[in-house]
C-alpha cells in the first residue's frame, strides 16, 4: 500500500508540473508530436445522428510548441480527434497535430487533454511489431466479412478485442446478459491459446521446460496482437507465473500469483486502480480461484475415493464410517464440517450418514466445474457491478453457462485466422466459417437472456447499494447453511420464481392483446409501431437509438416492416434506423418531400439504398391499408413553400409527414414534430378530426390552440425523455389539452403506451416506467 501510494504520488507530481500542465491551464493552442500507446477507439456518437467520426487515444506528448516557443516533454495525455483517418493508425506511430491543450479529468492520470484541430500529419510508421500485429488484426476483420454482420463485428472482439465493428445492439445484449467481457481479451482467451499451445507441444514430444516457453511465447504474441488492456496484462503476467512455476516443476499458488500480478500493476500502472474493469477482471478471478473449487467439489464427488477398501487413507483426514451411500461409494460421518452439539449442523445422524454429501453429490465433476466457474465469477463481481452501475444481472449465470462451449473453439478458430489471413486470406475464411457458428450461438443466447423477464434488476448504487448487499448476504448465508430454514427459503424463491415467469406475464402481458398502435418509449425523440398483421407493423420515426428501437419491435413480435414512415430528417426521429433495419425485412420507407435538410436526408438515402429499400415522398392522400390500420398521408404539400420559425430547426419540423391512422374503433392523428405555422397551415386546408392525437414536437410550447381543438382528441400521446433539457413538454401546453379535455399520457411517465381496441372504441395502456 505504502509502495503504491509512493508511485502515485510521484506520478501526479510529475503530470501536474512542467511545460505540459502550464499550458494547459491557460487552454493554449499548441503544435504537437506525439506517439500513439494505443489503437484510436471510435467513441458513440451523443451529439447527433450525423456528425463526423470522432476518435479518442491515449498517447505520449513528445514535443510542444507554441508562439516562439518550444518545449520536449514525455508525458502521456489523452487525444480527441474527429476524421476517418485516425481509424487507421496504429501505436506507435508518430504524428504532428495541431490543437488546444486542456487540464484533463479529475483524477485522470494524464498532464493533458489535446483536442486536435485538422488533419495530421505522419512522421514516422509504426514499429514492425506493431505493423505485424495491425495486419493480423486488419486480416481477421477481412477474413470475417464472410459472415452476418453481428457475427463480424463480435468475433474480432472475441478473438483480438478488437470492437470497431461490434453491432451496437449486440453490444447492448452482451452487457445486460452478462456477458460484456467476451467484448474483451481476458484471462480466458490466453487460457485458451496456452492450453492449445501446451497441447500441440506435448504432441510433439517437447520437453516440460520446452513446453513452458512455447506457452509464454505463445501468450506474449497474443497480448501484442490483442493490445494490453488491463485485463491481459493481468491475465499475461499471472500466465506467465503460471508457466515459470510449469517449466520449474515447483507447485503454483493461484490466489498468490494474483495478488502480486495486481501489487506490480498497481505499482507501475497506477491508474488501473481506479479502473472498474481491472476490478472486475481481479475480483471474477479470485472468485474462481477461491469459491469455484469449493463448490465444484460440494457438487461432484472427488476425483479419487479413499474410502476403497484396503487403500490408506491419508494422515490428517477424517476417518470414514465405510457405509456405503448411493452409487457404493463410503462416506464421512461429518460431511462440511459444521457439526453442532446442538444438532443444527448439516452432520447426519446415525442412518442418514451420506444424505448431505449424496444430495448434492452426484453431478459428475465436468459438470459441476462447468456450474461452479461463472456462480463462482459472478458472485465475486456483483458487489463491483452494485457499486458501478446499481443493478444486479441474475441471467448472467445461465447465459455464461450456455456459451461457455463456444467461447473456446470461436477463440481458437478466430486467431487460427488471423495468422492465417495474411499468407492465404481464402484459409482463413474457411476458418471464419465455422467460428461463425460458435458466435452466432452466443449472440442468440445474450438475445434470449435479456429478453427474459427480471434480466436485470435495479438495486441501489454506491455504497448505500453495496451496504444493501452485505445485509442481504448476511442474512442469506445463515438461512441456507441450515437445512430446515434453506428447505423454505427455496420453496418461497421457487414459487416467486414462478409467479414471475407464468403468473405475472398472464397477468400484465405486453403488448396487450389486440393492440393497435404502440408508442414506444425511445427517450427524447418519437417511434410508433402501427399494427399490419401477425408479426408485422408499420414503423413511424425510429427515435434517436437503435438499440432501444430494436428491444421496442423485439417486445412486439414485429418482424416485418411493410413500410417505415420517417416525417423529418432530425436525429431524434431517424437515429434509431439502424435498429429498424436490423433483421427485419422493410418494404419502403416514406421521407418529406420537403428536403429542408440536404444533409441528413442524404445520409438517410444513403443507407436506404445501400439496403436496397425503396424510397417514396407521398403527397397529400396517398394511402395504404395494412391489417386493421388504414394510412392517409395529409402533409406536407410539395407546392407549399417553406415556412420557418423561431427555432434553428423550425423548418425542418414544419416539413414534417402527417399521417392520419384509422381503425374501426377510431382514430389517430399522427403529426411528427409540427409547430405553429404548419399546424395552421394544415387547419386551413384540411379538415382535422381525430379521437388520439400524437402531440406535435414532444409537447413543447409551439402549439396552435385552434389546431388542438380542431382535432378534438379524447386523449393527448406525448413522446418524451424524462429530464430533457427542451422544457418538453411545456406547461402551457399541458393546460392547454387538459382545458380541451384530452386526457394526458406520457412516455416519460409510464414508458411504452399502446393503443388498444375495447368494448367498441379505444383505450390507451401504459406498459409502466
Amino acid at each position: 500500500m505504502g509502495a503504491a501510494s509512493a508511485s502515485v504520488a510521484f506520478r501526479v507530481h510529475a503530470l501536474a508540473t512542467g511545460p505540459a500542465a502550464d499550458l494547459a491551464k491557460r487552454n493554449a493552442f499548441v503544435k504537437a508530436e506525439i506517439t500513439l500507446t494505443d489503437d484510436p477507439r471510435r467513441r458513440s456518437k451523443t451529439g447527433g445522428h450525423f456528425n463526423r467520426e470522432s476518435y479518442v487515444t491515449p498517447a505520449t506528448l513528445e514535443l510542444v510548441q507554441t508562439t516562439g516557443t518550444g518545449h520536449s516533454v514525455s508525458v502521456p495525455i489523452t487525444v480527441f480527434a474527429n476524421g476517418h483517418d485516425w481509424s487507421t493508425f496504429l501505436p506507435s506511430q508518430r504524428l504532428e497535430v495541431t490543437g488546444r491543450l486542456a487540464e484533463p479529468t479529475p483524477g485522470d492520470l494524464v498532464a493533458a487533454i489535446l483536442l486536435v484541430k485538422g488533419p495530421p500529419r505522419v512522421l514516422t510508421p509504426p514499429s514492425t511489431l506493431q505493423t505485424v500485429a495491425g495486419s493480423l488484426r486488419a486480416g481477421l476483420r477481412a477474413a470475417a466479412d464472410v459472415l452476418p454482420a453481428d457475427q463480424r463485428g463480435l468475433l474480432p472482439g472475441l478473438v483480438v478485442g478488437d470492437v470497431s465493428r461490434m453491432d451496437p445492439q449486440v453490444a447492448s445484449d452482451l452487457k445486460d446478459a452478462g456477458l460484456s467481457h467476451l467484448n474483451a481479451v481476458s484471462g480466458a482467451n490466453l487460457a485458451i491459446v496456452a492450453g492449445a499451445t501446451l497441447a500441440v507441444s506435448r504432441l510433439v514430444g517437447l520437453s516440460l521446460p520446452l513446453r513452458a516457453l512455447f506457452a509464454a511465447f505463445a501468450m506474449l504474441a497474443f497480448a501484442v496482437v490483442a493490445r494490453p488492456s488491463p485485463s491481459v496484462l493481468r491475465a499475461l503476467l499471472m500466465g506467465l507465473a503460471a508457466a515459470v512455476a510449469l517449466g520449474t516443476g515447483r507447485a503454483k499458488d493461484g490466489l498468490g500469483a494474483l495478488a502480486a500480478t495486481v501489487l506490480l500493476l498497481v505499482l507501475f500502472a497506477p491508474e488501473l486502480a481506479r479502473s472498474y474493469g481491472f476490478a472486475l477482471s481481479v475480483a471474477a478471478t479470485a472468485g474462481i480461484l477461491i469459491l469455484a473449487p469449493r463448490w465444484r467439489d460440494r457438487l461432484s464427488p472427488p476425483k479419487e475415493d479413499n474410502d476403497t477398501p484396503g487403500r490408506p487413507q491419508p494422515a490428517g483426514e477424517p476417518q470414514r464410517t465405510g457405509v456405503p451411500a448411493a452409487g457404493g461409494t463410503g462416506c464421512a460421518a461429518s460431511v462440511d464440517g459444521d457439526r453442532r452439539p446442538d444438532g443444527n449442523g448439516d452432520a447426519a445422524s446415525v442412518g442418514g450418514g451420506c444424505e448431505a454429501k449424496t444430495a448434492v453429490g452426484r453431478w459428475p465433476r465436468w459438470m459441476a466445474e462447468a456450474v461452479a466457474v461463472p456462480v463462482a465469477a459472478q458472485v465475486a463481481v456483483t458487489p463491483v457491478l452494485v457499486l458501478m452501475s446499481g443493478q444486479l444481472t441474475p441471467v448472467a449465470v445461465v447465459a455464461n453457462l450456455l456459451v461457455a462451449p463456444a467461447v473456446a473453439p470461436a477463440t481458437l478458430l478466430g486467431f487460427g485466422a488471423a495468422l492465417v489471413a495474411p499468407v492465404w486470406p481464402d484459409g482463413a475464411k474457411l476458418l471464419v466459417i465455422p467460428a461463425g457458428y460458435a458466435v452466432g450461438w452466443i449472440v442468440t443466447v445474450a438475445r434470449w437472456a435479456v429478453n427474459l423477464p427480471f434480466a436485470i434488476l435495479p438495486w441501489p448504487g454506491g455504497l448505500p447499494g453495496l451496504g444493501l448487499l452485505v445485509v442481504v448476504v448476511a442474512v442469506a448465508v445463515p438461512i441456507l447453511r441450515r437445512r430446515a430454514w434453506r428447505a423454505v427459503a427455496l420453496t418461497a424463491a421457487g414459487a416467486a420464481l414462478v409467479a414471475v415467469l407464468v403468473i405475472r406475464p398472464i397477468a400484465a402481458a405486453w403488448p396487450p392483446k389486440g393492440w393497435l398502435m404502440v408508442m414506444c418509449d425511445v427517450g427524447q425523440g418519437d417511434g410508433l409501431v402501427v399494427a399490419a398483421g401477425p408479426g408485422r407493423g408499420v414503423v413511424v420515426d425510429t427515435g434517436p437509438d437503435p438499440i432501444v428501437m430494436d428491444r421496442c419491435l423485439r417486445r412486439l413480435g414485429v418482424e416485418d416492416v411493410p413500410l417505415l414512415v420517417l416525417t423529418h430528417p432530425h436525429a431524434d426521429h431517424v437515429g434509431g434506423l439502424p435498429g429498424v433495419l436490423r433483421n427485419r425485412r422493410v418494404g419502403a420507407v416514406v421521407v418529406s418531400p420537403q428536403r429542408t435538410n440536404e444533409r441528413a436526408a442524404a445520409h438517410v438515402s444513403a443507407t436506404l439504398a445501400h439496403q436496397r429499400i425503396p424510397e417514396w415522398t407521398a403527397s397529400p392522400g396517398t394511402g395504404w391499408r395494412f391489417g386493421p390500420s388504414e394510412l392517409t398521408v395529409l402533409a406536407p404539400d410539395l407546392a407549399q413553400s417553406r415556412m420557418d420559425g423561431q427555432g434553428d430547426g423550425s423548418a425542418i419540423n414544419n416539413s414534417s409527414v402527417v399521417v392520419l391512422v384509422r381503425w374501426r374503433s377510431g382514430s389517430i392523428l399522427l403529426s411528427g414534430d409540427l409547430e405553429t405555422e404548419a399546424q395552421e397551415e394544415l387547419l386551413r386546408r384540411v379538415p382535422l378530426r381525430a379521437d388520439l392525437l400524437k402531440t406535435p414536437h414532444h409537447g413543447s410550447h409551439r402549439q396552435s390552440p385552434a389546431f388542438v381543438a380542431a382535432v378534438g382528441a379524447r386523449a393527448a400521446l406525448i413522446s418524451v425523455g424524462a429530464g430533457n433539457d427542451y422544457g418538453h413538454p411545456a406547461q402551457s401546453t399541458l393546460s392547454l389539452l387538459r382545458r380541451l379535455g384530452a386526457t394526458v399520457y406520457r412516455t416519460d411517465k409510464s414508458g411504452d403506451l399502446a393503443v388498444v381496441e375495447r368494448d367498441g372504441g379505444m383505450a390507451v395502456v401504459p406498459r409502466g416506467p
